[in-house]
């Protein structure tokens, strides 16, 4: 007993916050306020990558911010991972399993691993497999709410063996992050189920209030949803979820199919899920399409309902 304590003790012990190397392995919306935020908490070094490094744009807005931050932009996998102390998985549900294989191929042993992507327990499972033969110790992470505009103090429930070791260092660098089940796969059962809901209630409004806005109806529907929901602003919660939707249809949608494997493996059929990961793909591709392109960044849900042309074949569904 004595020497499972001991090793428990040595497994949790911090080094300085101002030696730990992190290593970002996505530097989309949450991996550049977890950079910003890690490097304001005097973190010794974070150094990020992103798949998208070779788009000239990207690249170059990508590096401006970096650059603003302290952290500095690799421009491979390999050279962000291979003397890093903590790294952060934050990509697309879609690219999950893929990067823990890529992190899995360079992790130097004992390295942890925290994946906060939103990833079914089937696939967050896998991944913590492959960290722990090549010698990592893989946390699963389920992030609770929006990133913005918490930051790095969003909710964030921790799981599997190692989580209670890495607890303490996320608290000292700024995370909200408890730990909620020392076996993989459980709080991201919690994250998708929960997501269930949340993404399939943007999915909902933005099917409701566009075809009320086509049929000019919008106002009744908002009153009558304020008088049987109050305490929302709904047009302001309207709104928001336009606007996270349209940003991040794509992603989204990518963590409505892993909701759906969720669904599927708990021997259920998942309808809402699937509805709602098609519903926000839709919105990704309209996007993708220009649909948005010009709108300003503080648009209203009417003006982006507004830029979505009819479907011509929208009646014979």
């Amino acid at each position: 007993m004595n020497d499972e304590l001991n090793a428990g003790r040595r497994e949790s012990e911090l080094r300085a916050i101002d030696s730990i190397r992190v290593a970002l392995i996505g530097y989309g919306e949450v991996g550049a306020i977890f950079g910003a935020a890690l490097m304001q908490a005097g973190i010794g070094a974070v150094t990020a990558f992103d798949i998208l490094i070779d788009d000239a744009r990207w690249a170059a807005a990508a590096g401006a911010r970096a650059a603003r931050d302290d952290v500095t932009l690799a421009s491979s996998a390999t050279a962000a991972i291979a003397n890093a102390d903590l790294i952060i998985s934050a990509v697309t549900a879609a690219s999950t399993a893929s990067a823990a294989d890529t992190i899995a191929s360079t992790c130097r042993r004992e390295a942890f691993v925290l994946d906060v992507n939103s990833a079914s327990p089937r696939t967050k499972t896998a991944c913590a497999a492959v960290v722990a033969e090549a010698g990592g110790r893989y946390v699963e992470a389920a992030v609770m709410s929006s990133v913005p505009p918490h930051g790095i103090r969003v909710p964030m429930l921790l799981g599997g063996p190692h989580a209670q070791a890495l607890q303490p260092t996320l608290a000292e660098l700024g995370f909200d992050a408890s730990v909620g089940s020392t076996t993989y796969g459980v709080v991201s059962a919690i994250k998708l189920c929960r997501s269930v809901i949340i993404k399939g209630m943007e999915a909902l409004v933005i099917e409701s209030l566009l075809t009320a806005r086509r049929y000019g109806v919008e106002p009744h529907v908002l009153a009558s949803l304020a008088e049987t929901f109050p305490g929302l602003e709904w047009d302001r919660q309207v709104t928001w979820f336009w606007r996270r939707v349209v940003q991040h249809g794509r992603r989204r949608s990518e963590e409505m199919r892993e909701a759906a494997v969720t669904v599927a493996d708990a021997g259920i059929a998942p309808r809402m899920a699937t509805a709602t990961a098609d519903l926000q793909g839709w919105i990704a591709a309209l996007r993708a399409d220009g649909a948005f392109a010009d709108a300003a960044a503080d648009a209203g849900w009417r003006e982006l309902a507004d830029r979505i042309e009819r479907e011509p074949d929208a009646g014979q569904r």
